[in-house]
């Protein structure tokens, strides 16, 4: 008889970090509208069809099925107190091997930018990558211009690597960024990651 999976969870001091759900439908899209203007320079263009509720299915089982084939883990931010909705979190692109490796993407509601919250999911989501999944490596990427994803990625222990040149579309254009990683065993300074 086969066993059932177990549902993914990562728990933190004021989070709990989960895939997302057929019934978070509302929440983020009230979520995303009210922090459309905040996120628009810093992600690539929402499609036609972005905040509707087909594409939310496709990404709740995308979620799912990435989990449970290792290849991503997609997890939305909630607030232990209240179950609110804060943003999401993924560790995208893993890849095995001699690579051992994954990439890291993260956006917050507005409302709930620079309180911490943050840097407790990438605390959390790193040190399950370095010790449950036994990656080596978490890379970040970020525009240059943007101060505050910087410094989360700083103060979480990621280390600056350098430039990429039209990384990737952002607002509708190809956008140079700056590229972060946090290593397991991290010889390059002191890190508190993982």
């Amino acid at each position: 008889m086969l066993g059932r999976r177990r549902k993914f969870r990562l728990d933190s001091e004021r989070l709990i970090l989960r895939p997302p759900m057929h019934g978070d439908f509302n929440a983020w899209v009230a979520l995303r509208l009210q922090s459309k203007e905040y996120l628009t320079p810093w992600e690539p263009s929402w499609a036609e069809d972005h905040l509707s509720r087909r594409a939310f299915t496709n990404r709740v089982y995308w979620a799912q099925r990435s989990i449970n084939a290792g290849s991503a883990v997609p997890l939305f931010l909630v607030r232990r107190e209240d179950s609110v909705l804060l943003g999401a979190i993924t560790l995208d692109n893993i890849r095995r091997g001699p690579a051992q490796s994954g990439t890291l993407g993260y956006w917050t509601g507005q409302p709930f930018a620079r309180h911490g919250y943050m840097r407790e999911a990438i605390a959390a989501l790193v040190h399950h990558a370095f010790a449950d999944m036994d990656l080596s490596r978490i890379e970040a990427a970020c525009l240059p211009e943007n101060v505050a994803s910087r410094g989360l990625l700083e103060s979480s222990g990621f280390k600056y690597e350098g430039v990429a040149q039209s990384y990737l579309q952002i607002n509708g254009r190809w956008r140079t960024h700056v590229l972060y990683s946090a290593l397991r065993l991290d010889r390059r300074g002191r890190t508190q990651v993982g």
